[in-house]
């Protein structure tokens, strides 16, 4: 096997780039707008097409536009930056990231093929097909708890020892059995961020932050806190989860909003975002209606996450 890609850049804080919607249409103005705030925020790192940017819903000729407005603006001042390669579809997700390669983002990121549920072989042979149109380019494997398939400790291992570009994975935790595998010491995983304080003990490179929707410039101060292994970070991390748990889970564990509506919904509810909680077709908005109880909530709980 080749050397791997060093990693060194692909850790931190890395926000997301939210989808705004008005009447079924991107308003791209507001999308440049959010990179801006991210840029002058300092965050590690901006990607775009993830599950909070509904990559699911877009033309090609939208992923690209994304894309390149992603790439231009990140290009003209030295941030990393992360595409989303990811389609339901694999011939288009491979052309998608075949498209990504040509605009030199620090890494690609994708799924696995998501009709039927995907075996290791099949996720090898995507993988390959994958990297042979990166020119390169490390592969993050996005495999948060909703896929189709949450791959197991040994899978992910065979992965990253098979596919010389794949350096690192979005997993929703590591647990005793990816430590076992020794991978958080070679690959760049990265948590669902209310869980990073406690992760980056057992080698949690950082996030691909739903925290960051809340604030971006708070998240990035909190990261650093938390890959330094400072006990304050703990202290804080239990805070969010304790408003994650209070005012947010509930509306995809009650209500059955996906993750990307209450995403958007946490994004609102900051001084930071233009955005608004409108979700495209056809998926549902979390009501506006909601914002004053949980603005409320996260003021008590986690004071300076909205900006």
């Amino acid at each position: 096997m080749k050397q791997k890609e060093s990693t060194a850049t692909i850790k931190g804080n890395w926000a997301t780039l939210l989808l705004p919607i008005e009447n079924e249409a991107i308003n791209y103005m507001l999308l440049a707008d959010q990179i801006d705030y991210f840029i002058a925020a300092g965050v590690d790192g901006i990607y775009s097409n993830g599950t909070a940017g509904e990559f699911y819903t877009q033309t090609e000729e939208e992923f690209e536009r994304i894309s390149e407005l992603l790439a231009t603006k990140c290009s003209a001042v030295g941030m990393p930056f992360q595409i989303g390669a990811s389609h339901c579809h694999p011939q288009d997700a491979v052309r998608r990231a075949q498209f990504a390669a040509t605009l030199q983002p620090t890494a690609i990121q994708v799924i696995l093929p998501n009709w039927f549920p995907c075996n290791t072989q099949t996720a090898l042979i995507f993988l390959r097909k994958v990297e042979s149109v990166c020119q390169g380019i490390p592969i993050i494997l996005y495999n948060p708890p909703h896929a189709k398939v949450c791959l197991t400790a040994e899978q992910l291992r065979i992965i990253f020892d098979e596919i010389d570009t794949v350096v690192g994975f979005k997993l929703p935790r590591i647990t005793d059995e990816i430590v076992a595998t020794g991978l958080p010491q070679k690959a760049s995983i990265f948590v669902a961020g209310h869980f990073l304080a406690t992760d980056a003990y057992v080698g949690a490179k950082g996030a691909y932050s739903n925290v960051c929707c809340l604030g971006p410039k708070a998240t990035q101060t909190w990261t650093q806190q938390c890959l330094m292994l400072d006990p304050q970070a703990l202290e804080t991390e239990q805070r969010i989860q304790q408003f994650m748990s209070e005012e947010i889970a509930p509306f995809i564990l009650e209500e059955g909003y996906c993750n990307a509506a209450v995403d958007k919904f946490m994004a609102t509810m900051g001084t930071w975002s233009g955005i608004t909680p409108t979700m495209r077709f056809p998926f549902e908005s979390v009501p506006v209606e909601c914002l004053k109880k949980a603005r409320q909530a996260q003021k008590a709980l986690i004071p300076g996450f909205d900006q």
